[in-house]
């Protein structure tokens, strides 16, 4: 990166690089911001890419595109409540509609212990009560 700044401040220097030209304008930017661009140098094993962020957006995103086809505000707060707990369970090895389905058939257990009920505690197993409620 060092070689990189020095071959951009030469060709400043050597006046091979016309200052206010598209690649001036875009090598002063990098030369402006070097310390930013290149903060994630400074950290061991930084990834290179933002790739697993923007996966975890496209859903976002994808229920948003689609939310515009819902009948009413109402319809859209309902899809994305669902869609958050559904990634939340992907997100913790959880089966979700296994998770939904347990939510919606001990829904008063679920207000009664909420912790017991969060997609995180579910994936290490169903809540004890759901589980004696199935072997009864």
């Amino acid at each position: 990166m060092s070689a990189l700044r020095e071959w951009i401040e030469e060709q400043f220097g050597a006046r091979e690089v016309e200052p206010n030209s598209a690649l001036g304008q875009a090598l002063r930017y990098v030369l402006r911001h070097w310390e930013g661009l290149t903060k994630f140098l400074t950290v061991a094993g930084a990834p290179l890419d933002n790739n697993v962020a923007e996966r975890a957006l496209k859903r976002a995103v994808l229920l948003r595109k689609n939310a515009l086809f819902y009948k009413n505000e109402h319809g859209a707060m309902v899809g994305e409540i669902l869609l958050s707990l559904i990634e939340t369970c992907r997100l913790n090895e959880a089966p979700a509609w296994m998770y939904l389905l347990t939510l919606m058939r001990n829904a008063s257990r679920a207000r009664a212990n909420p912790d017991a009920y969060l997609p995180w505690n579910y994936a290490r197993g169903e809540p004890r009560e759901e589980a004696e409620a199935r072997a009864a």
